[in-house]
């Protein structure tokens, strides 16, 4: 006789799937919760070797500026200042910079920390980050000019090419400069036509030869060398502008490229946003020059600040590229001064051309770019100081001449957050209040609990008693989904984002509006409610994996190619048909199985 194949088991999940969707669920709520408590605005004091002022008097200080004080925290190396009120948060670093003297501004940091209870951060848990939108801040969309950059190629190319005539003995030589990444050199005959192709074919050969009328030739940069230094000049300025942002202690700031050569920062928090873009715009370096007499060799000349001129070599002893650290101070005579640290590479240079020109002078040069009507970039050079080399200096110096103290400190802040590769322009700015950023909070929620409020109204009164279930799925779908928005790094929820939990809201309700209309067909196809149960969740699953499969693509090409808002609704709508396909199908049936998973009644009304 053949044996009869065991009955599945319909409906039954074994204990671990419900172990798994109890934890999942409990870690979620635990991640959700500090969302709720929302965050303090605080001023971080930082000890950077300067001696921090006791609690009692950072709370005086503030007091007496009536800034009030929700608490201080006090470790070893930093204390937290919690105020009682976000819009005070600048006013109570200005308060306590002025109150800790002038070196304090790298000390003070603008930061916001979790209002949660303390055993729920202790576990690591944070609340949702929001972004520019929805906190409130400034954002600059800057444009880095790359005709600098090309340029400064050219004039490298330009002074080699001089000395490569002088030491061939190559005579009746110019060269002019048609456009900034573009040179003609008009040559004597055929002969020095081919000796400067070789010269290029062997040193430069990122440059393009052509021939032009006569002997001369066009050098122009080759198209995947202009791409090469604008992605290194635009990496540079990236990293560059978020040093700049770490000086003005301004956390959770967002800098990154966008298109070409465009880069955009936005700093959430930030009340003050014509200090950020006094820095953030700023693009000033130092450079030091060797002093020239008219005739001894390539120079040029640079005004100092009285407009008188001031002969120096063409080629700088070194750039600010190597300054580590500058600080302003006041000198023996009471002049603001900028004391100056170089890595060991500026040290070495800076060591060798002193100790070989002990009793010559040494010029400082300092340079800014500015734009002028036309849009073009401009470069404004002048000569801040002139002294005389008196002994061999190290990588260990100071220059005077930056005028003020405060023209001394902005200086020294530039120069700690290093010099920009190319100049950038604010080509957009776009300023948000706290109050309206705490506006769209409120009419975002707001739609939120309107759309989901309706949604579990219907589904409660069309499908009654799996409504129900499909309410508690739907729930639990909104905690997962802002706990995985608290967990996951980098996650910032924007305005469009919260367009993302509303739309989230439906999804979820539509896999399990799709899971019930099956259920009901197998009813009506005469199975008991278990088996139309099992059947109706196996005929949807595959339905629902293809919709929200594709759905998923376009979530994945928004976040990879889209930026802020977009990368915002990207995010939460990718979130969001995970979360709605583990509630909606496993939390659904988890509960489903217990209740009805051995019901054996036909012709049941759901």
């Amino acid at each position: 006789m053949r044996k009869k194949a065991p009955q599945r088991l319909i409906n039954h999940y074994p204990a671990w799937k419900y172990v798994v969707l109890i934890v999942t669920l409990v870690v979620m709520m635990l991640s959700a919760i500090p969302t709720w408590y929302g965050e303090d605005a605080a001023v971080e004091v930082s000890a950077k070797g300067v001696p921090v002022p006791d609690v009692v008097q950072l709370q005086h200080t503030l007091k007496q500026h009536d800034i009030a004080v929700k608490r201080i925290d006090q470790q070893s190396d930093n204390t937290l200042v919690v105020l009682a009120d976000e819009s005070q948060q600048t006013a109570a670093r200005t308060v306590l910079a002025e109150a800790m003297g002038p070196n304090s501004d790298s000390q003070l940091t603008l930061a916001m920390t979790p209002a949660a209870p303390a055993w729920l951060q202790s576990m690591g848990f944070a609340p949702i980050k929001l972004g520019l939108d929805l906190r409130g801040g400034v954002q600059f969309l800057l444009d880095v000019d790359m005709n600098q950059v090309y340029q400064a190629q050219a004039e490298l190319l330009q002074d080699e090419l001089r000395q490569e005539f002088r030491q061939q003995g190559i005579r009746n030589t110019r060269i002019e400069s048609v456009a900034s990444d573009t040179l003609l050199v008009r040559l004597p005959n055929s002969e020095a036509n081919g000796k400067v192709r070789q010269f290029i074919r062997q040193n430069y050969p990122q440059w393009q030869v052509t021939n032009e009328s006569g002997h001369g030739v066009k050098l122009a940069l080759k198209a995947d060398e202009q791409t090469q230094l604008r992605n290194l000049t635009v990496q540079q300025n990236l990293q560059t502008m978020r040093s700049r942002i770490e000086e003005l202690g301004i956390t959770e700031a967002l800098v990154q490229r966008q298109g070409e050569n465009r880069i955009r920062i936005e700093l959430p928090g930030v009340q003050d946003p014509a200090a950020a873009k006094s820095v953030i715009g700023a693009t000033a370096s130092l450079a030091f020059y060797p002093v020239r007499e008219l005739g001894s060799g390539s120079t040029m000349t640079i005004n100092d600040e009285h407009g008188n001129p001031v002969r120096v070599a063409r080629k700088p002893i070194l750039s600010g590229d190597h300054i580590v650290d500058a600080r302003a101070s006041f000198g023996e005579m009471g002049m603001a001064e900028v004391n100056i640290n170089l890595d060991s590479a500026g040290g070495k240079i800076m060591s060798d051309f002193s100790r070989q020109n002990i009793g010559k002078p040494m010029a400082t040069a300092f340079s800014e770019y500015s734009r002028d009507s036309e849009g073009n970039a401009v470069q404004e050079s002048k000569i801040i100081s002139v002294a005389t080399i008196q002994s061999q200096l190290g990588n260990r110096f100071r220059i005077t001449g930056a005028g003020s103290i405060q023209d001394a400190q902005q200086l020294a802040l530039l120069l700690r957050a290093g010099s920009l590769t190319a100049p950038v322009t604010i080509v957009e700015e776009r300023t948000i209040g706290p109050t309206l950023g705490a506006e769209n909070i409120e009419n975002g929620f707001a739609a939120l609990a309107l759309g989901m409020g309706l949604t579990l109204i219907f589904m409660a009164l069309w499908y009654r008693r799996l409504g129900w279930v499909a309410n508690v799925a739907l729930i639990f779908n909104m905690v997962m989904l802002f706990g995985l928005l608290a967990m996951i790094p980098g996650a910032v929820l924007t305005l469009p984002g919260i367009a993302g939990l509303v739309l989230t809201v439906g999804m979820a309700v539509d896999t399990n509006v799709l899971i019930f209309e099956r259920i009901r067909d197998k009813l009506r196809e005469g199975r008991s409610l278990a088996q139309a149960i099992d059947r109706g969740f196996s005929s949807a699953f595959s339905t629902i994996f293809d919709a929200n499969f594709t759905t998923m693509i376009t979530a994945v090409v928004l976040y990879a190619i889209g930026n802020g808002p977009i990368q915002g609704f990207a995010l939460t709508l990718g979130l969001g048909l995970l979360t709605s396909m583990f509630t909606g199908i496993f939390a659904s049936r988890a509960i489903i199985n217990l209740v009805w998973g051995r019901d054996a009644r036909r012709e049941v009304r759901i």
